[in-house]
């Protein structure tokens, strides 16, 4: 029997990246390993329920309730946030679909896909946009999660408030014992791979979903079973459609990243109905859901007090009995822990992987990315408004242009037809060589398209346009791109199953 390393794949069933059978072009070990070839077709594991609850620690994460509530905060009424939820998520369940199906039908991690579009050395241009935002964002995380289990901590035993008085590097001592916590809980639940991943998005799912269920029912109560629909005069009329059209545009910018690179995990799952259906209840009716719960809170706060509340834990933080606030925040942390290991831990140890594949496998990147997340002091990030608006803002503004490219040069230019095995060759008679490694075209629709992005979702002159600037960088990255190709050339569709690997046990 053969034996089966760490990663799960058998290492007899890996070709050797220097030899080719007769007629095909050589692998290359820069660009081929077991972690960056397709899965195999069979046994994937990651079925309609995996995906559901993928998306419900997604959607239901303090962040997006930070969101949701202020738009209730900002005029905006309980129906018309619902609306604007409503419309975001159809579009988003739309983007996700196409996205989903590439990497389902070509079982492809995201910097392995982008080589279709950008060529197999231009790729690393779009999958390190996605890991500079993914690592930066994972950081951020894991410190707001940090302070939510200072909270926590300090509610228990009050004595450790001593602990968090002096700064180390702008963190307490107390700060840096739960920011180190926190980060550890999450390397070690990545160290057992994507299988492990699954399991814990799985598991955490219902739990968020109950406890916020719970706390919204809790604030209803509260307020006599009576809330507030609106903090004021809505708007109305064509400002009314204008703002809730933003406001959906806004939702489906933030999940601009998602977008990108949910091949990663669509990769495992068995075929297209699985997408449709774990997306379809993970997506729409989740996020109504969601939507509701956002807006129960919001209005209950401001039926009883009259206060416009920033974030749900600020709620959490009123809770007068200390075991409900410590239910609470062990919900908070789950529910954190989990969205930054399906948004911002995946994503950067499939990059690394991909820049020295001889060097880092899934597991060795997503530890450095981790530790790279600590050295940038993220901390600092957060607290620095600009920093949070010019450098991520920035980059953001380039995942639509990405997007546009990459969905165009798959559906509209190849048809869907992809000639997996020379995705790892560098021989110049390589479908994905182009000139150098690089498809220039692709590059020539990218950089107008990511500039106008830029322009739009920056510059305050365009502050009315900036919130569908996402939309406009994917309309003219595509649009670019798509009278730059070659749609006449002829495209194969080859599979990779003589390549693939075990599914998703890196």
């Amino acid at each position: 029997m053969a034996s089966i390393s760490r990663s799960g794949v058998s290492p007899v069933d890996v070709p050797r990246a220097e030899t080719a059978r007769p007629g095909e072009l050589p692998l290359s070990p820069r660009l081929y390993s077991a972690d960056l070839a397709p899965t195999r077709a069979a046994n994937r594991t990651w079925g309609r329920y995996s995906l559901f609850a993928l998306w419900t620690n997604d959607v239901h994460n303090i962040a997006n309730y930070a969101f949701a509530i202020g738009l209730f905060a900002l005029g905006l009424s309980g129906a018309q946030i619902l609306a604007a939820f409503a419309l975001g998520a159809l579009v988003i369940y739309g983007l996700m679909n196409l996205s989903g199906y590439m990497g389902q039908k070509t079982g492809l991690p995201y910097p392995v896909l982008c080589r279709i579009s950008f060529g197999i050395h231009g790729a690393q241009v779009p999958a390190l946009v996605r890991a500079v935002i993914a690592i930066a964002w994972f950081g951020i995380q894991t410190y707001l999660a940090s302070v939510v289990l200072r909270v926590l901590l300090t509610a228990i035993a009050p004595a450790l408030q001593a602990y968090d008085q002096n700064a180390i590097l702008g963190l307490s001592t107390l700060g840096w014992v739960t920011f180190l916590g926190i980060w550890c809980v999450q390397v070690a639940i990545f160290a057992y791979g994507m299988e492990m991943v699954r399991r814990y998005e799985s598991l955490a799912g219902p739990v968020i979903l109950v406890a916020f269920t719970a706390l919204a029912g809790w604030m209803y109560w509260r307020c006599g079973l009576s809330i507030a629909w609106s903090s004021g005069n809505p708007p109305t009329g064509s400002t009314m459609c204008l703002k809730v059209l933003g406001a959906a545009a806004l939702w489906v910018s933030l999940y601009g990243s998602m977008i990108l690179n949910f091949c990663d995990f669509t990769r495992n799952c068995p075929d297209k109905r699985t997408i449709n259906m774990g997306n379809f209840w993970g997506l729409p009716v989740n996020m109504l859901g969601f939507a509701l719960i956002a807006v129960v809170l919001a209005g209950a706060q401001f039926s009883i007090d009259g206060k416009l509340v920033q974030s749900p834990t600020e709620i959490v933080a009123a809770i007068p009995n200390t075991a409900g606030l410590v239910l609470a925040c062990l919900a908070f942390l789950i529910v954190t822990v989990a969205v930054n290991i399906m948004a911002n831990f995946v994503a950067p140890a499939f990059v690394l992987t991909n820049l020295a594949p001889k060097l880092l496998n899934f597991r060795r990147a997503g530890l450095l990315s981790a530790a790279i997340a600590v050295l940038i002091l993220p901390w600092h990030l957060y607290n620095s408004p600009s920093v949070i608006v010019y450098f991520l803002g920035g980059l953001g503004a380039l995942l639509g242009p990405l997007y546009g490219i990459i969905v165009t040069d798959y559906y509209l230019v190849r048809r869907s037809r992809v000639n997996l095995p020379q995705l790892y060759s560098e021989s110049p008679e390589a479908a994905y060589h182009y000139r150098g490694g690089v498809n220039l075209r692709a590059v020539a629709a990218f950089i107008p398209a990511s500039l106008i992005a830029i322009v739009l979702a920056l510059v305050p002159a365009f502050d009315t346009l900036s919130q569908f600037s996402w939309f406009f960088g994917a309309g003219l990255g595509g649009l670019i791109h798509y009278a730059l190709a070659d749609r006449r050339a002829r495209y194969l569709d080859v599979s990779g199953e003589a390549i693939a690997v075990d599914s998703a046990q890196h």
